[in-house]
């Protein structure tokens, strides 16, 4: 009778051979794959509900009017935006479009999940601690920015569709309207990420906190001129609305580094712990005169024999 084979024990460093490696690599990808499809799937049922949370902001500030109430509201030779789309197959790949980015967007934490559960095995313990904190933080200020740009959206249409000669309506293409959006918010997203780049890169010991507070009047000014780029609009105070959350986390995070480097200077004055190695001093030191053995005392004796020299062999 044969015995069940035993279950392969895992390396409690996370080590195991390339051919394994590889073989994990394929299970968390076609699992994160699925996850995606499955995801795609349920988000094409709901592909004009997706649509319409894209195109309302832009619609509820540049839109035509759609009844004769409405157009009575509206001043006189304003210009106005209709959403467009052109071709035949047009709207079937514009719905897979849409569907498959719901699809990666809505199924983030399993791929995540998966990416991690690959590699957190060959991490050490403390490296673990600093991913679940940056993981932690780095998706609220993602989202943070994304929501932001939601909602200054209104704005930057209305502010856009103004370039359009009066009386003239703005045929606005569906595809065009939704890589705006994508675009502004992975940029806006993006930039709520700057206070956690510099924090890494203090904890890192790459960039110190003196040094990122002598920079803050460069990073003012750089900040500002992103805000405007950004959000296209003559209004200052809609500049300001995105460059003063900015400022308020970059120094946040310069805050975050001079206490990080206070801290490391104390430890290093405290020297090493209980249960730290302390430094090793390797300076060669000079070595005196060696006083030369005689060879009839290189070895004791043990005997006496013809063939033996101070009591021992040729052998031993």
């Amino acid at each position: 009778m044969l015995k069940p084979a035993r279950k392969k024990e895992k390396d409690p460093e996370g080590r195991m051979p390339l051919a394994d490696h590889l073989r994990e690599l394929r299970n968390r990808l076609a699992k994160a794959m699925l996850a995606i499809l499955a995801v795609t799937v349920v988000a094409a049922f709901f592909y004009n509900d997706i649509i319409n949370f894209f195109t309302k902001p832009v619609l509820s500030s540049v839109g035509c009017p759609t009844s004769f109430a409405e157009l009575a509201k509206q001043p006189k030779g304003a210009t106005c935006a209709r959403i467009t789309i052109n071709g035949l197959l047009a709207p079937f790949t514009l719905a897979l479009k849409v569907s498959l980015m719901a699809g990666v967007v809505l199924a983030t934490p399993v791929w995540l999940y998966q990416l991690w559960a690959f590699v957190a095995p060959g991490l050490h313990r403390s490296e673990k601690k600093y991913a679940y904190a940056f993981v932690g933080t780095g998706v609220p200020l993602f989202l943070s920015g994304a929501f932001f740009a939601y909602k200054v959206l209104p704005t930057t249409a209305k502010v856009l569709i103004d370039f359009t000669p009066h009386g003239v309506d703005n045929l606005l293409p569906l595809d065009d309207l939704l890589n705006l959006v994508t675009r502004m918010v992975i940029v806006f997203g993006l930039s709520f990420e700057l206070p956690l780049l510099l924090i890494m890169l203090n904890l890192t010991g790459v960039l110190s906190g003196k040094r990122m507070l002598g920079w803050w009047r460069g990073m003012i000014l750089g900040i500002t001129i992103f805000a405007a780029f950004a959000t296209p609009s003559t209004d200052p105070l809609t500049m300001l609305a995105l460059a003063v959350p900015i400022w308020v986390l970059y120094f946040g995070a310069v805050v975050f580094a001079l206490m990080n480097d206070k801290r490391r200077r104390q430890r290093a004055a405290m020297g090493p712990g209980d249960d730290e190695a302390s430094d090793l001093d390797l300076t060669p030191e000079a070595i005196g005169e060696v006083e030369a053995v005689p060879a009839s005392r290189a070895l004791p004796e043990n005997g006496s024999g013809e063939d033996r020299v101070n009591g021992y062999d040729d052998v031993t």
